[in-house]
């Protein structure tokens, strides 16, 4: 107590907070992070389209590892501050929570509302420069790792307006310095979608075999972003879509129901993916089962003594877009994005609803169409509803109601605790006798799960081996999923390097991403990296998990001095091999499974590769065949 006195309190200023703790600004210092810091300035410039200022951005990667971000917007302001005595341009780069987003009729919608945006971004940049074109001249202003290095100047005479922001994250702050084409082709793709006529270009001149460039403009906004989502879908709607403004809210919302199984709906408040709902999904899906449920009991479809069809049921095989900007947005939730103002849940209602009565009335084969698939959602969860209770297992602690073949472990902490998922019996012997009792628990899965893209809730669970998944995993399934009952906190697959142990691997991604997503959401997915080679020379043991490392163990000495066995399987290795490269921590090798922020990527690969149409798989396999390596060692 005696050491600690006024000199242990430090004092950050400026931007010095954000360069000593990154993470509570960006996410984090890895990839997340180095993206955060694209899309924060790409968000000032949409924010500039969104005050109906701007109608082209464009993002360049250079070779150097820096990026710029281009719009033709009003130009951030040059004239000086009158309370900071700088230009104003130096105060929005320099100071936190300094912008034109609080209030004073800078912007009325906008999607960053801190002012900590660019100004962090320059903190955490080696370099950045800014240039404004502004008042018929081109102006510039430099900074080194947030700090002012070059004054702002006046260039040279120029036309338009806008601004280029030009920087290059520091490699002090930053895991990796290599940015993603598909990440940020997925954001500013989403962002093109929500913002109709917006043009968005991304070019990457990092690739040796020359630049790659593509641009993103959608006239037809969300309408265009559903029927992107199901392109590669049986759809038994047009899209139907609305859109209009109440009281200062501007409301886009577009929905098509297709003859699957999955509900897909996106909701945004200002560009901001609400990936934990709010008051405009609420909205929306009242919106639905009101309207749906009225038209069926209207025209007879549904009788009197029946019960209303849920909300889930009317929702069954929906695709949507739901899109509201508004000033002074309420985030709440666990991540800080779940809409919570009021007043946005009857707006969305009343818009929705009005729509869909008047589609329903004109289109009266569809409409029938519609409900015959609801109610056959609901006659199939009637069905699934005893086959439901058999999977809910019982408390933890009493021990019982857990799946025969399941070997469990000893520890109850699902924080320590780790389940494989083994592709056939004979594997799951020898992972249970490589395992650790004490934190790893063995479920051996014999065959090909059923493919849940292309079924139903009751044919699903009549499956053997989803049952005994849901039940060892313990967390219940699609909306009874609650995590705080999972019993393990790592779930990894464990199948075997070939085509086989491949679609197995992808059956129960397809479950996981369908019935569990929040498992792939808090990444407690993962995928376990066997050895495909074992080598020895003398007694010394190297494993090899690729060709390129069987060569580094070689170290240009010949390949006939050592003895050299290829895996093909799970099965080849011993208890004492499979634990030493696949099941220790401290040696085996993870992959984890991401779902990316921007999550219709995912969305539209699973329906391509694993859907009804048979069509987008043939086209996939014809454009990335000659890709393919090992594809069945």
């Amino acid at each position: 107590m005696q050491d600690y006195t006024g000199e242990q309190i430090e004092v950050l200023r400026g931007l010095e907070a954000v360069r000593k703790r990154p993470g509570m600004y960006i996410g984090n210092t890895a990839e997340r992070g180095l993206h955060q810091l694209v899309y924060e300035v790409v968000d000032n410039a949409v924010d500039e389209a969104l005050a109906g200022c701007c109608r082209n951005i464009r993002v360049v990667l250079y070779k150097d590892g820096s990026c710029s971000v281009e719009d033709d917007g009003r130009g951030i302001p040059i004239d000086i501050h009158a309370e900071e005595k700088l230009p104003a341009v130096e105060v929005a780069m320099t100071l936190l929570h300094a912008g034109g987003k609080f209030g004073k009729g800078g912007y009325k919608v906008s999607g960053g509302l801190h002012g900590v945006g660019v100004s962090v971004v320059n903190a955490l940049s080696e370099w950045m420069v800014t240039r404004v074109h502004r008042d018929g001249w081109l102006y510039e202003i430099r900074f080194e790792r947030g700090v002012t290095s070059q004054k702002l100047k006046r260039l040279s005479r120029a036309e338009g307006t806008g601004t280029i922001q030009h920087f290059k994250p520091d490699p002090q702050v930053f895991e990796t310095l290599d940015f993603s084409w598909k990440i940020l082709e997925a954001r500013l793709r989403e962002l093109a979608f929500l913002n109709r006529g917006l043009s968005i270009i991304l070019r990457d001149e990092r690739p040796d075999e020359g630049p790659r460039e593509r641009g993103y403009m959608y006239e037809g906004g969300i309408v265009s972003f559903v029927e992107w989502l199901n392109e590669n879908k049986e759809s038994l709607t047009p899209v139907i879509s609305t859109n209009g403004e109440r009281d200062g809210v501007d409301v886009e919302c577009a929905l098509q129901w297709q003859d699957g199984y999955n509900e897909v709906v996106y909701a945004y408040a200002n560009n901001i993916n609400t990936i934990e709902g709010g008051m405009h999904l609420t909205g929306f899906r009242t919106a639905i089962s009101g309207k749906v449920n009225e038209y069926a009991r209207k025209r007879g479809m549904l009788k009197e003594s029946e019960a209303n069809l849920s909300t889930d049921d009317c929702m069954e095989g929906l695709t949507a877009i739901i899109s509201v900007k508004l000033q002074d947005p309420q985030f709440e939730g666990q991540t800080k994005t779940k809409l919570g103002n009021a007043k946005i849940r009857p707006i969305v209602n009343s818009l929705v609803t009005e729509r869909l009565d008047f589609f329903l009335e004109e289109n009266p084969k569809i409409a029938r169409a519609i409900v015959d698939k609801c109610m056959q959602a609901q006659r199939a969860r009637e069905a699934a509803k005893k086959a439901r209770d058999l999977t809910r297992r019982k408390n933890v602690l009493e021990g019982s109601g857990l799946p025969g073949k399941l070997v469990d472990c000893k520890t109850t902490d699902p924080a320590l605790s780790e389940i494989f998922l083994v592709e056939g019996d004979s594997a799951g012997g020898t992972a249970k006798g490589g395992r650790d009792p004490n934190t790893q628990a063995i479920l051996p899965l014999r065959g090909k799960i059923l493919n849940v893209e292309k079924a139903r809730i009751d044919k699903m669970l009549a499956n053997e081996e989803i049952r005994t998944m849901i039940t060892a995993l313990g967390a219940g399934f699609g909306d009874d999923f609650d995590v705080a009952k999972l019993r393990y906190h790592k779930i990894i697959i464990m199948t075997d390097a070939d085509v086989d142990g491949s679609h197995i691997r992808t059956l129960l991604l397809t479950f996981f991403y369908r019935k569990m997503k929040p498992l792939i959401e808090r990444g407690f997915v993962y995928i376990a990296q066997p050895p495909l080679y074992g080598i020895r020379k003398g007694k010394k043991q190297w494993w090899a998990f690729n060709e390129a490392e069987l060569q580094q163990v070689f170290d240009g000495a010949d390949p006939k001095e050592f003895t050299i066995q290829q895996f093909k399987g799970l099965g080849e290795m011993d208890a004492e091999q499979l634990a030493e490269t696949t099941m220790e921590p401290a040696s085996r090798r993870l992959k984890r499974v991401e779902l990316d922020e921007a999550g219709e990527e995912a969305e539209k690969v699973f329906t391509e590769l694993m859907g009804e149409r048979v069509e987008p798989r043939k086209l996939f396999i014809q454009e990335y065949a000659r890709t393919v390596r090992n594809l069945d060692l």
